[in-house]
C-alpha cells in the first residue's frame, strides 16, 4: 500500500511538472502506474498491462484537453470576427480556467463572404508568442488565416482541424 501511495504521489508531480512536454505524460504515467502495479501484485505481465492502459488512457486525456483549449481559441477568434467590420483590426485573448495554452494577439477582417448558402469572413490573426518576447524586446509574431461562418449559435471557426500548423501536437 504504501507503494501504491509513493507512485501516486510520484505520478502527479511528474504530471504537473512535465504539463508542458504534453507528449512525454502518458509515458510517464504508465511507466509509474506499471512499475507499482507489477510490484504489488508480483506479477510483471499486470504491470505492463497497466503501464500500456494508463499510458493510453493519460494520452487521450491531453489531447482531450488541448482540443478543448484550441476550440476556446477558436471560439473567442470567432466571436469577435463575427461582430468586425472588413478592414478593422482588434486585438484578441483567451484566458483558460487553468494558467495553460493563455495566448492572445491581433486580428483582422481581410473579407467578408456572403452568398445565400452562408456568410463567412476571412481573418488573419497573430498570436504573441510570451517565450519569444522574454528574450528579445518584442514579441515573437506568426500570422495565420481562417474562415469564420455564422451558424445558428453564432459565429464559429469553418476551418477543418487541424488546418494550420501552429496546433502543433494535434496533427
Amino acid at each position: 500500500m504504501m507503494t501504491l501511495r509513493l507512485a501516486a504521489r510520484a505520478l502527479m508531480a511528474s504530471a504537473a511538472l512535465a504539463l508542458p512536454a504534453c507528449s512525454t505524460v502518458g509515458g510517464l504515467a504508465g511507466t509509474v502506474a506499471g512499475i507499482a502495479t507489477g510490484s504489488f501484485t508480483s506479477n510483471p505481465a499486470i504491470g505492463i498491462a497497466v503501464s500500456v492502459s494508463v499510458k493510453a488512457a493519460t494520452d487521450a486525456g491531453i489531447k482531450n484537453l488541448l482540443r478543448s483549449l484550441q476550440q476556446d481559441e477558436q471560439d473567442e477568434i470567432a466571436a469577435l470576427a463575427g461582430a468586425m467590420q472588413e478592414g478593422e483590426v482588434r486585438s484578441w485573448k483567451v484566458r483558460h480556467k487553468i494558467p495553460y495554452g493563455n495566448n492572445q494577439g491581433d486580428m483582422q477582417i481581410t473579407r467578408a463572404i456572403v452568398t445565400p448558402l452562408a456568410s463567412c469572413k476571412e481573418v488573419m490573426f497573430t498570436v504573441d508568442d510570451a517565450r519569444a518576447a522574454q528574450v528579445s524586446d518584442g514579441a515573437a509574431r506568426g500570422w495565420f488565416a481562417a474562415h469564420v461562418c455564422l451558424q445558428e449559435n453564432g459565429w464559429k471557426w469553418a476551418n477543418a482541424e487541424p488546418a494550420v500548423e501552429r496546433w502543433g501536437a494535434l496533427h
